[in-house]
């Protein structure tokens, strides 16, 4: 069981195209993935909700992010949580989480920048 201490698997939509940039040594692709969930309340009526997350990609999958996803791509990933604590410019303290992200599959049947594969 070590291996699932800190795990996370999620399917959704990418809410627009990945934030790609060069550094010195890596190349990094910031996404944010809406993962959409549909249950029924206390009243027996359908209720649906989006949460979103924040996704950080590293090296080669920096590079397939950037070269193969676009807005709107259904996407499986997998990875750990990161959070971080830092202060705004408004002085005032914050807590972000983000998902770095260790694999990507896509779902999408339909996907654009694939069909320069064929």
């Amino acid at each position: 069981m070590k291996a699932i201490k800190n795990k996370v698997q999620l399917i959704g939509h990418l809410g627009a195209d990945p934030e790609f940039k060069i550094l010195k040594e890596s190349q990094l692709a910031n996404m944010r993935l809406a993962v959409n969930d549909r249950y029924k309340n206390a009243k027996g009526e359908w209720v649906e909700e989006t949460q979103w997350f924040s996704l950080v990609a590293w090296a080669k999958l920096a590079l397939f992010a950037e070269k193969y996803l676009l807005k709107g791509s259904e996407i499986a990933v997998e990875g750990r949580l990161l959070t971080k604590a830092y202060t705004d410019k408004n002085a005032i303290k914050r807590v972000s989480t983000d998902i770095i992200v260790s694999d990507i599959l896509i779902l999408s049947k339909k996907n654009p920048v694939a069909k320069e594969l064929v």
